[in-house]
């Protein structure tokens, strides 16, 4: 068949090569070109051992204290408030305890299948190189945060998660630029970082030209019913396909409004700073507990990031965040460079409120499948999400139970 893959970052790219494993002839469109979105500047973990969703009963209790500081890990701009508040219901309802552990399953289930899934694709195409496996650290300064950890542990071991909770004397000789001020962290030695976002989604997207996929720029504003879909953009260009994919990102919800599908999707204004050049800092990824941001080793640079800020996907960025960030980094960590020597980058991470995405048909065409609402793990799940969308569309039974995924169970 001929399916069209609307959005080329990295999940769109990981897609379109799962279904040239199919034998399809796939045409990628995208408005922008590749990895021009979060794919561009993401931290670069492959986070496959996060299973807890952010809408949970403790971080609902901390919500209004985050709210009180502007420059603090989750902020709303003030004229947004009103257009997000539907999404904030949601999140409410999400955290409910028996929405908080299907969101739990769900999200395990996905996370499970994502570094395997990485792991041969990038054999496949030759690009293992870009993948490294030094483990992740999540740091604590709070003695109590650190001890309830320990909960979180045995949860993650419920699903086959490796952690190990290691002293503060472990930790200076794991990472011997983290300041001395931290009661311990938890050790992920299954968790992998890349080598760079950017770089890797190019390379996915280059090998898929090479495998026979076709790309035009083209934005697309509606997709008719029709047994095959009809693909139209604004300026009255059309294309026809046999199937299409919907893996826009932050951009996806009007194309499945359009298809019958009120997907309650936001974008949480994520910022970062690298240091181009600056490497060996530290060994593996660094996550910061209760400090909202998270420190990457790419080979590119260093990379510090983080936060999230509900602003929509027009108002302009606001850097004093990411100042904010490397200031807390700073205080924490031996020998950054000065944050002016960085380049600063804002992206749009798209947010369901329960942490999972929407994998199903739309509603209202059964040939069309969605593919968007990755949050925080867009990266590291975007090969498993490319598997269950090929069997979607091969009528294959899914690796797993897609009924979490669904763009109907808002």
């Amino acid at each position: 068949m001929k399916i069209a893959v609307i959005g080329a970052g990295i999940v769109g790219c990981a897609i379109a090569h799962a279904l040239l494993d199919e034998g399809h002839e796939v045409l990628i469109l995208d408005k922008e070109g590749p990895a021009f979105g979060p794919s561009r500047g993401n931290a670069g973990w492959m986070a496959h051992t996060d299973i807890l969703p952010i809408a949970s009963p403790k971080n609902l209790r901390q919500v209004p204290k985050f709210l009180l500081d502007p420059l603090g890990p989750l902020s709303i701009r003030p004229a947004y408030f009103p257009k997000l508040l539907p999404w904030l219901v949601r999140f409410v309802l999400a955290a409910r305890p028996d929405a908080y552990e299907r969101s739990i399953q769900g999200l395990a289930a996905l996370q499970q299948l994502a570094l395997p899934a990485w792991l041969a694709r990038a054999e496949s195409l030759s690009l293992s190189r870009h993948i490294h496996r030094q483990g992740g650290l999540y740091v604590f300064t709070d003695k109590a945060a650190f001890d309830e950890a320990g909960h979180v542990a045995r949860r993650q071991a419920e699903f086959g998660i490796k952690v190990e909770m290691i002293g503060p004397e472990e930790l200076s000789q794991f990472e011997p630029a983290l300041k001395r001020r931290f009661a311990g962290a938890a050790f992920h030695p299954d968790t992998a970082h890349i080598s760079d976002p950017l770089q890797l989604t190019l390379a996915l997207f280059e090998a898929a030209l090479a495998r026979g996929a076709v790309f035009e720029k083209a934005e697309v504003s509606n997709i008719s019913m029709g047994e095959r879909p009809s693909l139209i953009g604004p300026d009255g260009w059309q294309r026809v396909v046999d199937r299409a994919v919907i893996a826009a990102g932050a951009w996806s919800k009007p194309l499945a409004a359009a298809l019958g599908d009120a997907v309650p999707l936001d974008t949480e204004r994520g910022y970062n700073v690298s240091f181009p050049g600056v490497t060996g800092l530290t060994s593996r990824p660094v996550g910061f507990e209760g400090h909202g941001f998270v420190m990457t080793p790419l080979e590119s640079g260093l990379r510090i990031g983080g936060a999230v800020e509900f602003g929509g996907l027009k108002a302009a960025p606001n850097h004093a965040r990411t100042r904010s960030l490397y200031d807390k980094a700073a205080s924490l960590v031996d020998g950054l460079p000065p944050f002016e020597s960085g380049t600063l980058w804002m992206g749009f991470r798209p947010s369901l409120p329960d942490s999972l995405p929407v994998i199903g048909e739309a509603s209202r065409n059964r040939h069309v499948v969605y593919a968007f609402g990755h949050g925080h793990y867009g990266m590291t799940q975007s090969t498993a999400t490319a598997g269950l969308v090929a069997a979607s569309i091969a009528g294959r039974k899914p690796a797993i139970d897609l009924a979490p995924f669904s763009p109907r169970r808002f």
